[in-house]
């Protein structure tokens, strides 16, 4: 209990000197930005009554996953944002987004009646099974999961669950390749320049968008001719065994670099985070969009994504299927959830009031299963993003009811809805076996038959 104790307890010095900061937040609908706009709409489940919830989240707000000295922080004559953690680790402001997403979603649960309130998972009269949290061995992932315990279940010291060494991948969350073969890399390759090409054309701006917010013309990787400027007809991607997709070029440079602007974003004002320049919402969507596109190519082709995805399909089909289990939390990474939404074919999205418009910062793909209160043996399933607002990211901002994270009813090809928006569960079981299979028997030659 000391643990969750001081955890609760940074979490309100924090808060408390948060509010004394004053943050230029986004606060319109995102009409006219780049990506156009979405808006958001709350499910009404009347008539049913919640049985299961199934979480994938992603970590929240990290520092970058470059370090001092390296060619990223060699490309701006300016000094990056103070991190509050080591590299790739989770950021203090992580730390507390991620608790009050965990009190969120306590208080949901509370009135859902999934459990009482103060329920205690380790409580000698509970059921062991009802609760799972198995987090990536990570620090940022392990850390978010605690953080979210934390919020969830705040009278009880439930330990995390997760299997490597500390700082180590663990296979369930490594989107590496498996099981591929010279075939398989030529084809999936194809598919990859193919989801690259549609979106070159966008990338010319951003990229020029980057070179100015950091004046690379004035850095040191400029001036000794290191870099002269990010191009987009020199990306050449690479697949192999054993490892997670990769690409060499502008595309991975300049990921990383979008990917530092992103967190330093979140983590600081306007003006600190373009380097004084001040820079409208809508360019910084152009910024992260580096980072979408790199994520969508590296992990959204159809082959790639049930390759790699294929050992959480499985875990996350487990939970769905456990009639013990009330609530299960996996947390990983943006990877993991671009991989398995691509794997089961959810239709394009892009999402509102975020910068990131495809797996935002601590996003949660929640898999709810509901009864219908007139006849319980009929199963039905929600499938939403819950992700917190850019204002609610920047700002600290306590969520609850009057004042909720962003919920994005996700919607799958092949599945259907009925009118309140519930699938059946048997089709969503069937989405994530048929998903499973996929990687078994590989069609190859239908796979590319079908994205042409």
């Amino acid at each position: 209990m000391l643990k969750k104790s001081l955890l609760l307890l940074m979490s309100v010095f924090i808060l408390l000197f948060s509010s004394c900061n004053a943050y230029s937040i986004y606060e319109s609908k995102n009409e006219g930005s780049h990506y156009g706009k979405e808006e958001l709409s709350q499910r009404n489940a009347d008539g049913y009554r919640l049985k299961q919830v199934v979480v994938f989240s992603r970590h929240n707000v990290r520092s970058p996953l470059t370090k001092e000295g390296s060619a990223v922080y060699d490309m701006t004559p300016h000094e990056w944002f103070d991190w509050t953690s080591n590299s790739s680790e989770l950021s203090i402001r992580g730390g507390v987004l991620e608790t009050e997403m965990g009190q969120y979603f306590r208080k949901w649960l509370v009135k859902e009646k999934l459990f009482e309130d103060n329920y205690d998972p380790k409580n000698i009269n509970v059921s062991t099974d009802e609760v799972r949290i198995y987090a990536n061995s990570m620090q940022r992932t392990l850390a978010t999961a605690n953080y979210f315990l934390t919020g969830l279940f705040p009278v009880s010291d439930m330990d995390i669950e997760h299997h490597m060494k500390f700082n180590e991948m663990d296979p369930v969350f490594n989107p590496i390749l498996t099981n591929i073969d010279d075939k398989f890399v030529d084809a999936a390759t194809n598919q990859m320049e193919e989801i690259f090409s549609k979106k070159t054309e966008r990338l010319k701006p951003d990229y020029k968008l980057i070179e100015d917010v950091i004046d690379v013309k004035e850095s040191k990787e400029y001036k000794e001719g290191n870099f002269i400027e990010f191009k987009i007809d020199d990306s050449e991607f690479v697949l192999k065994e054993g490892e997670e997709p990769k690409v060499k070029g502008s595309l991975n440079l300049a990921c990383k670099v979008s990917d530092a602007l992103t967190f330093q974003y979140y983590e600081s004002d306007d003006r600190e985070a373009s380097f004084g320049k001040n820079i409208p919402f809508e360019d910084w969507e152009k910024i992260t969009e580096v980072r979408d596109v790199y994520e969508d190519v590296l992990f959204t082709a159809p082959l790639v994504a049930t390759n790699v995805a294929n050992p959480l399909l499985k875990e996350i089909l487990k939970e769905i299927k456990n009639d013990k289990r009330k609530f299960t939390f996996l947390c990983g990474h943006d990877s993991n959830v671009a991989s398995l939404l691509a794997a089961l074919s959810v239709e394009e999205y892009n999402l509102p009031y975020a910068i990131e418009k495809k797996t935002p910062i601590g996003c949660k793909l929640t898999l709810s299963t509901w009864v219908k209160e007139e006849n319980p043996a009929e199963e039905y399933m929600t499938i939403d993003l819950i992700y917190q607002k850019v204002e609610q990211l920047r700002g600290i901002e306590m969520l609850d009811e009057k004042n909720p994270p962003a919920i994005y009813k996700l919607s799958f090809k092949g599945l259907s809805q009925n009118e309140e928006g519930f699938y059946k569960k048997e089709d969503v079981i069937n989405a994530f076996s048929e998903a499973i299979s996929r990687y078994n028997v590989i069609d190859i030659d239908n796979e590319l038959m079908k994205e042409n």
